[in-house]
């Protein structure tokens, strides 16, 4: 159990055997608070933790990590200072632990907390897909082990520390989400959690204007493999399908594990064959090895995540009846909702996050269902020199599925123009300007029958067109 003297022992190599206070949660936001958490006050966007110590101490903390002085009523512990305090036999909290720096101590917790666990860290990163492998590929190694996963998209110098700090003695697997964002990030996420198996999903253009080019993201996501453990202990689980993955068993000495759909790979699939919103079918093949497995996951692109999963559990040594359970017990369809409307129409919310790649995914899913197929789709932001392009890709795509293309945003009317250049009739093709528009839109448009797929990036608040619609307002 990790204790406040564990976590001060954890960032200044020295033993603190009189705070023997557990710790029951660590969190970054104070509304989170549950008695007996530590709070680790750091500065955000718009908002100072340090402004809400006081309101996480209300709330039960244990302690609060800060790297400012503060005016408050509660023992400071400094570990600026090289004097240790000295406490007396009856201590109490709450504690304030001032440091140099609130991030690099939580980072420094997380390490020693992770070395001092017998655990295999399973990573996964990659540009789609990194949250439903992380989910499923726990779900399915749960059958046999006591498995631990980053919760939410926790997955990056924050949010993955904060991940491990729930490890507790029991456990036996950590599944972990690793994101991207600047060169570097993924080597120290792997320098705290010490991954001795890395995933890698995909290379596309999510994030290309932050990145700078596609070459960037594959270097930076191409870091997980680069620092896993050598052969037998490490293992790489790699793309086949997408080259730029495929190319990564060059930077790597952990042994190297293809899935996808090509016979080539270690582990591929056949038969795919999509069932709406009954999930999807497909055949497995693994040496001699061929299994039939239905697993509740929306859209054919899912079988990329089945394959990574079984990856996973069978390099874990797990057999196909523990992975069959796993993968078909699983509730990890996490972005993709289907909801009804009042008036019966069925709503597919992909509101989450948009990318060319994961856009067109949907548009596959749509194909798949009966009834008036009606896209709204919103800008897709961050793909810098990609963005003309990547938009026109999805309009010609929509214009093989849909009976009726609304555009959202300023961007997506390439997505529109390219429709119509694909031969979707004008009439059938609407440009709008944001969601309230849409909203306006669409409120007396759907019926019962139609099936209305909506997607876009999170800055164009397209879920705020799911929740109207939904409840008829």
């Amino acid at each position: 159990m990790l204790t406040l003297g564990k976590l001060l022992e954890a960032i200044t190599g020295e033993e603190f055997n009189q705070l023997v206070i557990p710790i029951t949660d660590v969190v970054i936001d104070s509304r989170q608070v549950k008695p007996g958490a530590l709070f680790i006050a750091l500065p955000g966007e718009n908002v100072d933790g340090h402004d809400f110590v006081a309101n996480a101490f209300e709330a039960g903390a244990v302690a609060a990590l800060v790297d400012k002085d503060l005016d408050l009523s509660a023992e400071v512990i400094d570990l600026r200072s090289a004097k240790r305090p000295q406490f007396e036999v009856e201590i109490h909290p709450p504690f304030v632990i001032r440091t140099n720096s609130a991030l690099d101590a939580l980072q420094k917790a997380a390490t020693d907390w992770r070395a001092r666990h017998d655990v295999r860290v399973i990573g996964i990163t990659g540009s789609v897909g990194k949250s439903t492998t992380k989910e499923l590929t726990a779900d399915v190694l749960g059958q046999r082990f006591s498995t631990v996963r980053s919760p939410g998209n926790l997955n990056n110098e924050i949010g993955l520390p904060l991940s491990l700090l729930n490890l507790t003695e029991e456990h036996e697997r950590a599944v972990l989400e690793m994101g991207f964002y600047v060169p570097g990030e993924i080597a120290l996420l792997c320098e705290i959690g010490k991954p001795q198996v890395g995933v890698v999903t995909n290379i596309s253009e999510v994030h290309l204007e932050r990145a700078g080019s596609i070459e960037a993201i594959a270097e930076g996501k191409g870091e997980l493999v680069e620092n896993l453990p050598a052969a037998p202990d490490g293992v790489a689980i790699l793309n086949y399908d997408d080259p730029r993955v495929r190319e990564m068993a060059d930077r790597t000495e952990a042994r190297v594990f293809y899935y996808g759909l090509s016979p080539e790979a270690d582990l591929w699939a056949s038969e795919v064959e999509g069932l709406g919103l009954d999930g999807l079918r497909c055949g497995i093949h693994y040496g001699d090895e061929h299994v039939h497995l239905r697993v509740p996951l929306l859209g054919r692109h899912s079988v990329h995540t089945v394959l990574r999963a079984a990856a996973v559990a069978l390099n874990e040594g797990l057999g196909w009846q523990e992975i069959g359970a796993g993968l078909q017990g699983t509730q990890s369809q996490l972005r993709l909702m289907a909801v009804h409307t009042q008036s019966g129409a069925l709503l597919l919310d992909d509101t989450y996050n948009a990318a060319p790649s994961s856009t067109i995914a949907a548009l596959n899913l749509l194909e798949d269902l009966d009834g008036r197929r009606v896209a709204v789709l919103g800008d897709m932001l961050e793909l810098g020199e990609y963005e003309e392009r990547g938009h026109r890709m999805v309009g010609a795509r929509a214009a093989q599925i849909v009976d009726e293309l609304i555009t959202v945003g300023e961007r997506a009317r390439w997505i529109a123009d390219e429709a119509q250049v694909a031969s979707l009739d004008r009439e059938k093709v609407k440009q709008l300007d944001d969601s309230d528009a849409a909203i306006d839109y669409l409120k007396d448009r759907i019926s019962e029958g139609d099936v209305v797929l909506i997607k876009g990036s999170r800055g164009m608040e397209m879920d705020r067109i799911v929740s109207a619609l939904e409840q008829g307002s």
